[in-house]
């Protein structure tokens, strides 16, 4: 097991031009069905703020992308996006899924890049102070830790990695999995595997969580509002935003990301 320390700028710049188009649409593939299977569970219905921000740039000649949010009746916001310039080395893909505060079960975090390596983030993000809630992690996260040490074990071609920003760093739960890896065959099936387990184990959880405290609620929006808005803010990544798109649209895009735009009411 080795290890990345690369900023993602960094990897994109020092490595040679690398069109991973055939990587990125396997990605966006593997997205489309944990998107369909989330789909299949929740009442969704898409936010008017994304609308226009479902087709941006002009991929494939230059960086292009697409970001659709959507929220329901159990769901605050859900992001199904991509950034990037895939015929020139890089894209970044999203799929992330943040409850409402009716259930504290964690929220769904993916994550799919090329630059022009692989890479995969993989998380349960956590909604309480694990260390003070013996409870959750025991539920959520003790479970999976047989799975995660084997994985880490089994496969030495994955490089952890560690980001540079310490804010990130602190945003992973114990059982996150984030690295670098080849994009071979056997590295995108066992990404797969991985985020079908988990998607299809997440759903579960979400059916067999108890009923948040009406008057618990209000606190536990609050909290999850200011995770997302600040991992959204506070990615490192969104620096290639700026490259290709310029700030005003960066941050259009990071507002896209935690819902700060949003015209469809919270979930309750």
């Amino acid at each position: 097991m080795t290890e990345t320390l690369k900023a993602v700028q960094d990897m994109t710049d020092m490595a040679p031009v690398t069109d991973v188009t055939e990587t990125f649409r396997q990605w966006q593939e593997l997205l489309g069905e944990l998107k369909a299977k989330i789909d299949a569970r929740f009442e969704l219905t898409r936010d008017p703020a994304t609308l226009a921000l479902d087709s941006y740039g002009n991929p494939p000649e230059s960086p292009g992308g697409s970001l659709a949010a959507y929220s329901g009746p159990e769901v605050d916001w859900m992001v199904h996006s991509w950034l990037g310039n895939p015929t020139r080395g890089f894209a970044n893909l999203h799929l992330t899924v943040w409850l409402g505060p009716h259930i504290r079960v964690p929220h769904l975090a993916i994550a799919l890049l090329c630059w022009p390596g692989g890479w995969f983030y993989l998380d349960s993000v956590p909604r309480t102070n694990l260390v003070a809630d013996g409870e959750a992690y025991d539920r959520y996260y003790a479970p999976l830790e047989e799975e995660w040490l084997e994985v880490r074990d089994s496969h030495p071609k994955l490089d952890w990695f560690t980001s540079r920003a310490g804010f990130i760093r602190a945003s992973l739960s114990p059982t996150a999995y984030c690295y670098s890896l080849p994009r071979d065959e056997e590295h995108i099936d066992l990404v797969r595997r991985l985020t079908h387990a988990h998607v299809d184990r997440w759903l579960g959880w979400v059916d067999a969580a108890e009923t948040v405290p009406e008057e618990e609620r209000e606190a536990l929006a609050a909290a999850d509002l200011a995770t997302r808005r600040n991992i959204a803010e506070r990615d490192p990544a969104n620096v290639m935003g700026v490259r290709y798109f310029g700030q005003e649209t960066t941050d259009r895009l990071v507002r896209g990301l935690w819902g700060g735009d949003r015209e469809l009411p919270r979930a309750r």
